[in-house]
């Protein structure tokens, strides 16, 4: 398996978290990736293993997203 680290590693927290968003947002249907956003989460959860991190990563995901901070 891949290690990252700096940026390289900041790049994928950030790429996962915004997968996990994109996917929530997801109405339900039989094309919602169920299963890739209950690994990307597992992933997030080996990466990020704090809660203050975690929503940094998130509210970044969400401005990456919609363009506008909460």
């Amino acid at each position: 398996m891949a290690e990252f680290q700096g940026r390289d590693l900041h790049l994928v927290k950030k790429a996962l978290c915004i997968g996990i968003l994109a996917i929530e947002s997801q109405d339900g249907g039989p094309f919602k990736a169920e299963s890739d956003l209950t690994d990307m989460k597992a992933l997030v959860d080996d990466l990020i293993p704090g809660g203050v991190e975690l929503g940094h990563y998130m509210r970044s995901a969400h401005i990456a997203l919609s363009g506008r901070p909460d």
